[in-house]
């Protein structure tokens, strides 16, 4: 729905919240707010209160009555439709240094350039977003095609909707295009959805990722899904220093400094380079304070690329001043029904609190409970009866804490990754992993996020942030990319129990907050007790391995 946001999707019931931020998008997305209270007050059983009609009348106007416009000479003038609102900000103390000493001149008042991302994030801030219509640096030529033949013989092209996310980011080359956000789950092909873009502006492109990992990811799909040369994609990283005309970095590459009063070391090379495109893998993390200073290249077409919106701390609006507004994005379950995206299940294990340490939890703050029952040591049983019962199967053990993680990869005498597992370490570890030499694997937050692990069918969360959404849907999205065999993907979280029928544990507290979120997403979500789950796999594994050394023997 173009002017609301999809908040829950159970199963035939479809709930969305109509906020200022989803009103901007949809005036950013041309939409009239006269046919969006037409048809509130079609599809709802009372008539919309007045008082709720103009707020939504004037959240969509609001987007737009202010423009930045180009004088046409490299400088940046800030209009209004109205002099009396241009007066108020110029007089406005919050805008006092984003704006030009100088006298305006007759249109308008005069920007700092390099203050574009931060003018436009104030501005949102008070109620006023503008649209950004002060142009590009066009950057160079680079002609670049998606291939349709792949050199393992496959075919290749963009799935219907992902075409749609790159025209509708696109926009034909129009002012209004070239800047926003794509959501798609993870799965879905973001990363292809960023190659149709950057052969549709052919222009020499900027991408941004969160490590090293999804930095190479990129890079192989580039050379093989497009016509670009491996002289023509660069890798600007702690190991590599390149600059070509396509550069993949990182955002913690580009905020390099060694103490808060020295420069960024290398974001100078990048912010004078004319790229005509710059992609943000994860954008959700670009509010961030230190992140933040990458959106500071404003006078480049931007395209944010996400899995989720979401955030903890209501940062959402940051992403839409600093990159643009929301282009294009498509329920999972959707996605899910088209066979897109794996067809997932969610299984919640609640386990008993080592009897050891509930004295020690009893005592424990809050933050200190969460720890205790996150780290309960009664889990790596439950850890161990999962694997075994899925050890055919590409399993995730997913984690918080290191100290657990160790003790969950000994266990299972599986190896752990982490971020102080060295790069080459971690390259091979996953491509083991993937040819199936490896078939389960602990990790921890490193594992969050952009890794391409498309056999991963199972998903063990045996500890968390607290309960943050965003992770839970990284998480998730590790093991949705589509099976060869169509099979379904299983989520397990791992969950110490409350001591008493109407008491909780911290962590349970906030595994609710999760369980919501992914049962209003529309995932089935069940709950189990691991006594059930070890005695089912004491009792039916044994079986089921008899008949898989018999068939060893026989072949």
């Amino acid at each position: 729905m173009l002017f609301a946001e999809l908040e829950k999707s159970p199963e035939h019931i479809h709930m969305y919240r109509i906020t200022p931020l989803s009103l901007w998008n949809a005036g950013a997305s041309g939409a009239d707010p006269e046919e969006i209270l037409a048809f509130l007050d079609d599809v709802s059983k009372y008539p919309v209160p007045p008082n709720i009609s103009k707020e939504i009348e004037d959240a969509v106007n609001s987007y737009g009555r202010l423009e930045l416009i180009s004088d046409g000479e490299g400088g940046i003038i800030l209009i209004a439709d109205e002099e009396d609102l241009l007066e108020r900000l110029g007089d406005s103390k919050h805008l006092e240094e984003l704006l030009l000493p100088e006298p305006g001149c007759e249109q308008g008042l005069r920007v700092r350039p390099e203050c574009r991302g931060q003018l436009k994030l104030a501005l949102a801030k008070l109620g006023y977003p503008p649209r950004d219509l002060a142009g590009y640096h066009e950057g160079e030529d680079l002609p670049v095609e998606l291939r349709t033949a792949l050199g393992d013989g496959g075919e290749f092209g963009l799935r219907d909707y992902q075409r749609d996310a790159v025209e509708a980011f696109y926009a034909g080359g129009a002012a209004h295009g070239g800047s926003g956000v794509v959501v798609l789950p993870c799965g879905a092909g973001k990363t292809i959805v960023g190659m149709g873009a950057l052969a549709a502006v052919g222009k020499e492109t900027l991408i941004l990722t969160t490590n090293i990992t999804a930095l190479r990811q990129w890079r192989r799909e580039l050379l093989e899904k497009t016509t670009l040369t491996e002289e023509q994609v660069g890798e600007y990283s702690g190991e590599v220093k390149e600059i070509r005309q396509v550069t993949l970095s990182t955002y913690q590459m580009l905020t390099y400094r060694k103490s808060k009063v020295d420069d960024f070391e290398h974001f100078k090379l990048f912010f004078e380079h004319q790229w005509g495109l710059i992609i943000y893998d994860e954008v959700h993390l670009l509010p961030a304070p230190v992140f933040r200073f990458t959106a500071e290249i404003q006078a480049t077409r931007r395209l944010g690329l996400t899995a989720t919106l979401i955030r903890e701390d209501g940062k959402e609006t940051e992403v839409f001043s600093l990159i643009g507004p929301r282009k294009y994005d498509v329920p999972w379950r959707s996605l899910e029904s088209g066979g897109w995206i794996a067809d997932a299940e969610c299984v919640e294990v609640r386990v008993e609190l080592d009897p050891e340490l509930k004295e020690d939890y009893q005592l424990a703050g809050r933050r200190g409970k969460f720890r205790i029952a996150s780290e309960n040591p009664s889990k790596l049983e439950v850890i161990k009866s999962l694997v075994r019962r899925h050890r055919r199967d590409h399993v995730l053990v997913l984690g918080q804490y290191l100290d657990q993680l160790e003790a969950v990869a000994a266990r299972l005498d599986a190896p752990l990754i982490t971020g102080k597992t060295p790069q080459q370490t971690r390259d091979e570890l996953y491509e083991g992993f993937r040819n199936g030499e490896i078939l389960t694997l602990v990790v921890s937050k490193v594992g969050n996020f952009a890794v391409d692990l498309p056999d991963a069918n199972v998903a063990i969360q045996i500890s968390g942030t607290f309960g943050s959404r965003q992770e839970e849907a990284q998480r998730l999205g590790r093991i949705l990319r589509p099976k060869q065999d169509a099979g379904r993907a299983i989520f397990y979280s791992l969950v110490t129990r409350g001591s008493g029928i109407a008491t909780s544990s911290r962590e349970q507290e906030f595994a609710e907050k999760r369980q919501l979120f992914l049962t209003e997403q529309g995932y089935p979500y069940r709950i189990i007790e691991a006594e059930e789950l070890v005695e089912e796999v004491d009792k039916v594994e044994p079986e089921r391995e008899k008949e898989e050394v018999k068939e060893v023997q026989c072949s």
